[in-house]
């Protein structure tokens, strides 16, 4: 391959010996440059990978000189091995379990009875994101948040009574052989972290930097003393945070460079790609390819429709069924399914499981909440669709789904459609615009309010996962919207130094 002067920048840095972190854009080739940077030296490396099928893509592009594994692999061979009886052990019920570490009554919370079987769940999930973090030990913040118990009052009475358990069940999963709590990948990970691991290692590239665990990215970082440390991501694909990822490119102590050419797509999509990035206030910005023909329009028949909810994805897999297209779901229909599955527990008068309306004694009190509590807004789509088709109609369009080798069109969330591209793309109507600002503009009309950081993101995220064309659809709203004018070209803009 013939290096752009970005890529021979990074090279330089690379070579130079420095702590680098590397801004990578949209489709800008981040995997070819790193190979680019291991083959040109003698040294050893390591490349912590983001999954298992990255890694192994990553050991046929990387010389034999760089060893490719994701975090756990290297936990794994750290101390995951100790604990692999546990690790097969038979899933059980989350009540079983907190019955194991003494969870054998329901408690009430303000006007809420949260049963055994909740708090064993919110027990279990305390130590998940506890794992997730760079903490030391459980504590209260681990606690996750409850729909229903939003008041802080009410989530401190909670996490009062949830923290002894989870400390309890964190001392039960550190015995090798066998114990109440089924032992997960997690669990070594964070156990390993712990530790306080040294790599032998010339060099250690991260990939996806920005949407590391602060227990990956701890560490990453703890490194620096004897390695050179090498981060390549987006900060503007940043669009993990809700589960705990952080973006550890920004005010990483290092020299910041970029790649903004995108190989993906051509001019007119890179400059709908930086009307986002500007909204973003990210640090690149995209130039496109002359030769690769992208457009702007609308599209009949997309390869892939790109939703903002879940629900919203379940809503068009509806309508395209109902054209008789044959329909594919990235990531699959188990978690749609089981939010029918959970409000059809609820109309039928019956308290579910489901983590997000677990705390709902009846469908006629989610759709109270959904209508009237401003915490509940997100959950009125999903109380419209039910409420329209019924959980029949929803579970039976679940069971139609297609692999994607076989669909006309893919449905995915803009979340799941990371790391993916199709030739044809259209973005789903529950896009929404912001809501109004409490001013008006001269005709007396409401000025519409600012576009959140977060969701600018993963607008990005949207728009640059197509080729050859882009049907704005349901992000259409940004044409009119007065706070982001076009910005001007990345010529105009200087990149980072």
């Amino acid at each position: 391959m013939n290096p752009t002067d970005e890529q021979r920048a990074a090279a330089d840095a690379f070579h130079s010996g420095d702590h680098l972190a590397l801004q990578a854009g949209a489709g800008t080739g981040k995997t070819t440059t790193l190979a680019l940077l291991a083959h040109a030296t003698k040294r050893r490396g390591r490349y912590l990978a983001y999954n298992r099928a990255i890694a192994r893509d990553a050991t046929a592009r990387f010389p034999s000189t760089v060893i490719c594994k994701t975090a756990h692999a290297l936990a794994y061979a750290g101390v995951g091995h100790r604990y692999t009886r546990r690790l097969g052990a038979p899933r059980r019920p989350a009540w079983q379990t907190g019955q194991s570490l003494g969870i054998t009554k329901a408690v009430r919370i303000g006007e809420r009875e949260v049963s055994q079987k909740t708090l064993s769940n919110v027990t279990l999930r305390t130590v998940a994101r506890f794992c997730h973090t760079a903490d030391a030990a459980i504590t209260r913040h681990h606690v996750p948040r409850m729909r229903g118990l939003e008041d802080e009052a009410l989530h401190t009475q909670l996490a009062a009574h949830i923290v002894p358990f989870a400390l309890k069940a964190w001392t039960d999963l550190q015995h090798p052989d066998d114990g109440a709590v089924r032992f997960e990948h997690d669990h070594y990970l964070k156990i390993w972290a712990l530790t306080q691991p040294k790599l032998d290692t010339d060099f250690l590239l991260l990939d996806e930097a920005q949407d590391t665990n602060p227990v990956v990215e701890q560490i990453f970082l703890d490194q620096r003393s004897h390695t050179q440390l090498v981060m390549v991501g987006d900060s503007a694909q940043a669009i993990y945070h809700w589960r705990g990822a952080k973006d550890v490119m920004t005010g990483f102590d290092g020299t910041q460079l970029a790649l903004s050419k995108s190989f993906r797509f051509g001019p007119s999509l890179a400059e709908e790609a930086n009307r986002w990035l500007a909204i973003a206030d990210a640090p690149i910005r995209l130039t496109g390819t002359d030769t690769v023909p992208t457009e702007l329009g609308p599209l009949t028949q997309p390869d892939a429709v790109l939703c903002r909810t879940n629900v919203g994805a379940m809503a068009q897999v509806m309508e395209l069924l109902a054209h008789r297209y044959q329909v594919a779901l990235v990531g699959g229909g188990d978690s749609l399914r089981a939010l029918a599955l959970a409000a059809h527990d609820l109309k039928e008068g019956r308290r579910t499981t489901h983590p997000e309306l677990v705390l709902f004694p009846s469908w006629g009190e989610l759709q109270d909440y959904a209508t009237h509590d401003p915490a509940g807004r997100d959950l009125q789509p999903l109380v419209d669709l039910v409420d329209t088709h019924g959980t029949e109609a929803i579970l039976n369009a679940v069971a139609q789904l297609v692999p994607e080798q076989q669909a006309e069109v893919t449905v995915s969330t803009a979340h799941k459609a990371k790391g993916r591209e199709w030739a044809r793309v259209k973005i789903a109507d529950d896009f929404t615009p912001p809501k109004d600002s409490d001013q008006l503009d001269d005709t007396g009309r409401a000025v519409p309010g600012p576009i959140d950081d977060g969701e600018a993101r993963l607008a990005y995220v949207a728009v640059t996962r197509t080729r050859h064309r882009l049907d704005l659809g349901g992000l259409s709203w940004i044409e009119e919207h007065p706070a982001t004018p076009l910005p001007p070209s990345p010529q105009a803009k200087d990149g980072p130094t």
